[in-house]
């Protein structure tokens, strides 16, 4: 008999980048961000775009009651494979690419303490008309997307806030970044490879298969698990 059983659990993994190496800095963000979002114990994956002491930066994370699992190969690879800590390969760069037309309005009622965290209170909603072709990205942090069109595979959408995509989606769709919970996704046709609310996310072998190549909306329950419900028109 076998001393070893492989078995399967959808662990959720949230990246965190950062941007300076100043701790007192990351601790007063990370804990305002602690406050407001439900991720204490959560598994954390490190990247950084400047020169970092990792073990000191896994201390504080550590301290601030999150779990690193791993580091980004780049800038923090060197020092995790010194103390034999995992790293993950870096991501394939994506071109981000400019929408077709912004809309700039006052923040909802329900993004307002976010807007003014972010020292803004504007809200921007993203339209783009072309489908997103396989190696672009489409961002928007401080809001909604809406495309005309579909996603190919290889591509990737990201917002803050809602995402509706009116054609096929076989890229990856990422809604609630910055830990809104509130977020939802909308799509004509679900083939997605990854979908993600809030730092919650699926892959595309753990998709229902009764929304696959559907009309879907795609929300975080009160259990902070995605729900996938097929639309009818």
């Amino acid at each position: 008999m076998a001393d070893i059983r492989v078995t399967g659990r959808m662990v959720n993994f949230t990246r965190l980048t950062f941007d300076t190496n100043d701790h007192d800095a990351i601790r007063q963000q990370l804990n305002t961000l602690l406050d407001e979002n439900a991720y204490q114990g959560a598994l954390v994956i490190l990247d950084s775009t400047v020169e970092q002491e990792l073990i000191a930066l896994i201390q504080l994370l550590v301290s601030l009651d999150l779990q690193p699992m791993a580091v980004i190969d780049g800038i923090l690879g060197d020092q995790a494979r010194a103390i034999q800590f995992p790293v993950l390969a870096s991501d394939r760069p994506l071109q981000r690419i400019k929408p077709t037309k912004e809309q700039v309005v006052e923040a909802p009622v329900s993004q307002q303490a976010e807007a003014e965290k972010t020292g803004s209170i504007r809200y921007i909603t993203s339209y783009h008309d072309e489908i997103l072709r396989t190696g672009q990205c489409l961002v928007q942090d401080h809001g909604d997307i809406i495309l005309k069109a579909g996603i190919n595979s290889g591509s990737e959408v990201i917002a803050s806030g809602n995402i509706h995509i009116y054609g096929s989606v076989r890229g990856r769709v990422i809604a609630g970044v910055g830990g809104n919970t509130s977020a939802r996704i909308f799509c004509h046709s679900l083939e997605a490879e990854l979908v993600s609310i809030a730092g919650t996310y699926c892959v595309a072998d753990d998709i229902p298969q009764h929304v696959a190549k559907k009309p879907v909306h795609i929300y975080l329950n009160d259990d902070q698990e995605l729900e996938f419900e097929a639309l009818e028109f």
